[in-house]
């Protein structure tokens, strides 16, 4: 988009909070930006005194702008960061946290079981976390174990099996790990009080716990029960020598968040100290891309929201490097010159600077143990498929439909015989009507390589196409209109006899069905067939659920649900006058709607 064609929509631009989103000639969401006047910050982005290159790629490639209307910064800025979850855009920053962390799970049941999981199914149970590894969960668990009994059967402990006597104690209740619930020894009172501990335990909050166990332990010693007591002091002393490794020195029982960060060019280290009672409860760092020079405090803010989110945090403060503008509601930020808070704040940067050289140990080791496995396969494939270089790049097309509804194509990229998954791309077709798999498949191709002529980006060394003669031949007609034909291999790959076949060879070539070559073929193959049928099923469900609003000229989805959450159905819509539909959408796209519900009123 132009500075001049921005001028044309710049005025229908809001003076308010809100969010704006950038789309691209793909109708690809590209960028997703918070603000707190839509209109001034939507402008800068079409300065003519711009002078980042990256600001100018994106620039270029907007054609649509879509924008929402918040009450305040703080919406905006809370909407940001969901939207950005969600859709990850290809220029904003990001934050690459993608494994399931672990948490700890209390079950729903009559006598809670306590135990490691990735999975939070929404039954009842409680979930504590998420915890930055599973080694530290374990660690948790048996410290945990140490100090509070707590069954770890699975029994199914309710009253009328209690009553009836069905179970027996075990040896857990022998060696003191559990108080023998199963046959009604320990009751639902004290059982829930010791899961209370156990959560005390848990959050860093120590000093209940061990408050409680000497009260009990008094009370065991006045009933001469030494035994009893005995094993309790053993506890208490074992809390106590727990607390003191995990507490730093110096710093006082507080609850805050800790985060700091080491920028090197596009990428981002940000580090997170949970910090809970004056102990250290969760560490954690997170690698950030960047796609458009944000600054340090742009980053940091992101960050802070994003693991504050994803480790369920309260804290009331936050320690920073430096000054930020972040809109957290009832948060106090810090920038400490000395004291604990600056040795937190040190430790946090250390953490980061630690990661980091773990990073470049790890990439030095990778450079120094030659990929032989990959290597010695795509040698095999180039010597069985006689190829003229190592195809280290392969890209594999497949097309899916359903009763010849909602065609689609899908392609795969795999580099290094591994997938190259950032590579992948879909294709809605658009100049084919009907079934038709061989121009489906033209045009996929098609459209592929003469986005990657114009672009100028690397041809892939081989080129698998699922199917047999007939796809082939089309894949092969998009080639050499693009006047491409050798710039890379193409084969075929036919359905049921895993058979391949190549441009102008009367018989096709069948490899040992054990091969390593032909695994990997298969392989590729597999994988396009899941992106493709995956990507099927989200546009067969978006198109199922697509209503009657869409259909008019000049209304999309946004507006369509705007509409649909204020009036509820339809049917409610069609009902109403076109003041009360302005007071909605505007008068423009409200006259649209009437006009279509009441197609007799011609509006002036």
């Amino acid at each position: 988009m132009t500075h001049e064609e921005f001028q044309n929509i710049a005025g229908s631009i809001p003076q308010q909070p809100g969010i704006y989103k950038y789309f691209d000639a793909g109708n690809q969401l590209i960028y997703i930006g918070k603000a707190k006047n839509l209109r001034k910050r939507v402008s800068s982005y079409f300065n003519k005194t711009l002078t980042s290159y990256k600001t100018h790629e994106l620039v270029r490639r907007i054609i649509r702008i879509e924008f929402t209307i918040v009450d305040s910064e703080q919406d905006a800025f809370l909407l940001e960061n969901s939207l950005i979850k969600q859709f990850q855009p290809r220029y904003n920053i990001n934050l690459k946290d993608d494994k399931s962390y672990p948490y700890i799970v209390i079950k729903n049941e009559p006598y809670p079981r306590v135990f490691l999981t990735r999975r939070v199914i929404n039954d009842g149970s409680e979930y504590l976390g998420p915890y930055t590894s599973v080694k530290k969960v374990r660690e948790l668990l048996d410290f945990v174990k140490e100090a509070i009994p707590l069954r770890n059967c699975t029994l199914n402990l309710n009253d009328k099996n209690i009553h009836t006597k069905k179970f027996k104690v075990c040896l857990e209740y022998y060696l003191g790990n559990c108080k023998g619930p199963c046959e009604g020894l320990q009751s639902k009172e004290d059982y829930a009080e010791n899961m209370r501990q156990m959560k005390n335990m848990l959050r860093g909050n120590l000093a209940p716990v061990i408050r409680h166990f000497k009260e009990e332990m008094k009370a065991l010693s006045a009933n001469l029960e030494f035994e009893k007591a005995a094993i309790l002091k053993k506890k208490i002393e074992f809390l106590q020598n727990y607390r003191a490794r995990s507490v730093i020195e110096g710093v006082k029982k507080v609850d805050v968040d800790v985060f700091s960060i080491v920028k090197n060019k596009t990428i981002a280290y940000v580090n997170y100290l949970m910090v809970r009672n004056g102990a250290i409860i969760q560490t954690h760092t997170s690698k950030t891309e960047t796609h458009l020079d944000e600054k340090e405090d742009e980053i940091m803010v992101f960050a802070i929201n994003r693991l504050r989110d994803t480790f369920k945090s309260d804290a009331k403060e936050i320690i920073v490097p430096f000054t930020i503008n972040y809109p957290g509601e009832g948060v106090t930020l810090t920038v400490p010159k000395g004291g604990y808070k600056k040795k937190l704040l040190d430790l946090s940067e250390k953490n980061a600077n630690y990661f980091i050289e773990g990073l470049k140990n790890k990439e030095r080791l990778q450079l120094n143990t030659p990929k032989i496995k990959s290597e010695s396969l795509l040698r095999q494939l180039q010597e069985d498929l006689q190829l003229p270089a190592l195809p280290q790049h392969i890209e594999c097309f497949d097309n899916s439909n359903f009763q010849g509804g909602n065609p689609v194509s899908a392609m795969v990229c795999f580099k290094n015989a591994e997938p190259s998954k950032k590579d992948y791309r879909h294709f809605n077709v658009k100049t084919v009507k009907g079934i038709n798999d061989f121009a489906t498949m033209k045009e996929a191709v098609y459209r592929r390589y003469k986005r990657v002529l114009n672009e100028d980006l690397p041809f892939p060394q081989l080129v698998i196409i699922d199917g047999g003669k007939g796809q082939l031949n089309a894949a092969i007609e998009a080639l050499n209109e693009l006047n491409a034909s050798s710039k890379t291999t193409l084969i075929g790959l036919a359905k049921n006899e895993e058979e391949i076949f190549f441009a102008g060879d009367k018989d096709p070539l069948k490899l040992p069905y054990i091969s390593q070559s032909l695994k990997l073929i298969r392989g590729i193959r597999d994988e396009v067939h899941r992106f493709g049928i995956t990507f099927h099923r989200k546009k067969r469900s978006k198109n199922t659920f697509k209503n009657e609003l869409e259909d008019i000229p000049g209304i999309g989805k946004s507006t369509a649900d705007q509409l649909l959450r204020e009036f509820r159905s339809v049917k409610n819509i069609k009902g109403k006058t076109l003041d009360e539909l302005k007071k909605i959408v505007g008068r423009s796209k409200a006259k649209k709607v009437y006009e279509h519900f009441n197609k007799q009123v011609a509006l002036p």
